[in-house]
């Protein structure tokens, strides 16, 4: 058995957590994570409404299982009812992330839930350890969605696990045994694991999604703010999405200023999404997303990975 920190504090069979992925995460998603061992959270995106959040936590939920949700600062600033959503489903783990988090650290801990918040970099660790996050998750620049584009995973998890004194999730490029063993031979508590479960046949993501995402390649990706600008959406800059490149990306990416007062943009991003066209429209997934090659349910994927790290681990015990 891999017996963590994570493992300890949340009551957890396995050292995973599946990323809060909006979109692609939600009850059903959740419900399997946390069936095969680890903690399933959904994801919350920016304009899903409470009763949505309430009815995908009523899936997670089923029969007394565990779950998480992940919520988005600046979007709870626009709109605090998805936070009192999260609260009153009563998760195991909240993370919120992307923004000013800190005025929710005080109000989870008074609901007795867990607090998460993801990192990019070392300073952003130590802020986070000092507002009373209880469980920081280095976010490296590989990972796929929104983050900063600053420091890949392995150098960032060195680096936070050093400067802080409790708990540390490695997400960016876990894909395999390989890439989980790697993690917690660091040091780290688990894995925060995104794209590898994009691919989940519980996931929400469709048809032409996936096959979009098993024919990818690790090089397939790009960091860029263009589908939140194309969208209206309002993104803090310093948070741009790595995702599969397409032909809008290539059309726009260093154009984002002329981006932004081209209302036609947003119109051909909006069709291609309504038609499930990935030639323009965005599907945001990390360079692991070249391990992902076919279709799983999320339980094979964790039992995979976990009997795998456990076989590298053991030769150095």
């Amino acid at each position: 058995m891999l017996r963590t920190a994570l493992t300890e504090m949340l009551a957890l069979d396995v050292p995973v957590v599946g990323a809060p992925m909006a979109g692609v995460a939600g009850g059903r998603l959740a419900a399997a994570v946390s069936a095969a061992g680890g903690l399933g959270m959904i994801g919350v995106g920016s304009s899903m409404a409470p009763a949505a959040i309430a009815a995908q936590a009523g899936r997670a939920g089923e029969a007394g299982a565990r779950f998480g949700i992940g919520l988005m600062a600046w979007a709870l600033d626009r709109c605090p009812d998805q936070f009192e959503a999260a609260v009153a489903a009563g998760p195991a783990l909240v993370s919120v992330s992307f923004g000013d988090y800190a005025p929710w650290v005080a109000r989870l801990h008074q609901a007795g839930i867990t607090a998460a918040t993801q990192v990019g970099d070392v300073e952003a660790a130590r802020v986070a350890a000092g507002h009373g996050v209880d469980l920081i998750v280095a976010r490296g620049a590989e990972a796929g969605g929104h983050g900063r584009d600053t420091v890949a995973t392995l150098p960032l998890l060195q680096g936070v696990l050093d400067a802080v004194d409790r708990p540390v999730l490695a997400a960016g490029g876990i894909g395999t045994p390989r890439g989980l063993a790697a993690v917690l031979a660091a040091g780290a508590a688990g894995a925060w694991l995104g794209t590898a479960l994009l691919c989940a046949t519980e996931a929400d993501t469709s048809p032409a999604a996936r096959a979009r995402a098993r024919a990818a390649r690790e090089t397939d990706t790009i960091y860029t703010r263009v589908f939140d600008i194309a969208q209206g959406l309002a993104w803090p800059p310093d948070f741009g999405g790595r995702a599969l490149q397409n032909d809008f990306t290539q059309h726009w990416a260093g154009h984002e200023q002329a981006l932004a007062s081209d209302s036609r943009a947003g119109q051909q991003l909006a069709a291609a999404r309504s038609r499930e066209d990935y030639g323009t429209a965005f599907l945001y997934a990390g360079q692991g997303v070249g391990l992902v090659t076919q279709d799983r349910p999320a339980g094979a994927i964790l039992a995979d990975l976990v009997a795998g790290a456990e076989r590298l681990l053991s030769r150095w015990r």
